[in-house]
């Protein structure tokens, strides 16, 4: 018995000296994102920071706070920037620049291979992307393309097909300049309001809907107070992987390069993915009970006449008109 006892801890012994205990992290990041858990996104987080940790052989370790445990996405965002909060994956926020409204100005791309093509990392829409952010110490690290937007509603509209047409309801869109021009040009009347409360003011009836969202965003957040969706492609949506600069700057060039190359995996991966999971998600509010109002090609062709018309200019305006035009002219070239 003496002698199965050590051989039991000569075995473990050695096990120990082949395997050596892991190390504990260098360094700890907080990353926020805004949708629950087993989402796309929580799921894609958790795949990222898998791979850091090991690219990074357990020098750096990522926490995932999804459903905005951190705070509402505009919050995350200036909290990154004084590095309060290490990294986010999520829609930027406009308080600092009002210029970042151009990243997701309406009916900028009309499909999925245009979209694929402007909002890759090293397109110039991302470059501008990034030197925006950098302005505000955030480093840009990928993109995340989720979907095109759609209208959800707690009521059935007019005419969904003619923004020429009020629809007689009141929606709510994002606290941006963009996305309140783009709701009444549709035939809305746009209130803004922050995210975190658009789900109670449409079940208290102060609005009937929301813009600034689509399936993935509804059906995650908003499917028990909604009655039908309409795919308008409002926007592109796309969040924006993203950490505190200084941070970024301070680390080695070895996890430099962990880090990007684990974020550009991180988006090819998505880029794949994006457009089948815009269908699933629209299905799954299809088999929610929800009634999909159908949007032909010539409706379509109206809404992005009209956001040219109606929002172009003044969101050019408000953000500058000839640093924007030469924004949208380079990604014409």
């Amino acid at each position: 018995m003496k002698r199965l006892v050590l051989i039991a801890l000569a075995v473990v012994v050695a096990v120990s000296m082949a395997v050596p205990a892991m190390a504990k992290p260098e360094q700890v990041w907080k990353l926020s994102h805004v949708r629950p858990q087993d989402t796309d996104i929580d799921k894609d987080l958790h795949w990222f920071a898998d791979k850091v940790f090991e690219a990074t052989d357990g020098r750096i370790k990522v926490e995932i706070y999804g459903s905005n445990q951190l705070g509402d996405y505009t919050v995350v965002h200036e909290r990154i920037s004084v590095g309060a909060v290490e990294m986010a994956c999520q829609p930027p926020g406009v308080a600092a620049d009002k210029r970042i409204q151009l990243l997701n100005l309406p009916y900028l791309v009309k499909d999925w291979a245009e979209a694929r093509e402007v909002y890759k990392t090293g397109s110039p829409l991302m470059n501008v992307a990034s030197d925006l952010f950098a302005e505000q110490d955030i480093k840009y690290l990928a993109a995340y393309p989720v979907y095109f937007g759609g209208i959800a509603l707690a009521k059935e509209p007019t005419d969904a097909g003619d923004p020429n047409v009020s629809q007689g309801l009141k929606v709510r869109v994002p606290p941006m300049k963009s996305f309140q021009l783009l709701g009444d040009a549709l035939g809305y009347q746009a209130t803004p309001i922050p995210f975190s409360e658009a789900f109670t003011a449409i079940q208290t009836g102060i609005v009937n809907g929301v813009i600034g969202s689509g399936a993935e965003g509804y059906y995650a957040n908003f499917r028990d107070v909604i009655s039908y969706y309409v795919p308008a492609n409002t926007h592109f949506e796309l969040w924006y992987l993203y950490m505190n600069k200084p941070l970024w700057d301070g680390l080695s060039d070895q996890d430099k390069e962990a880090v990007a190359s684990v974020a550009a995996e991180f988006e090819s991966r998505r880029m794949e993915s994006a457009e089948k999971a815009q269908a699933a998600n629209e299905q799954k509010l299809a088999d929610y009970g929800i009634t999909i109002i159908p949007v032909c090609e010539d409706s379509l062709a109206l809404f992005a006449e009209k956001a040219k018309t109606d929002v172009w200019p003044e969101v050019m305006d408000d953000i500058g008109r000839e640093w924007a035009e030469g924004v949208i002219n380079s990604l014409q070239q």
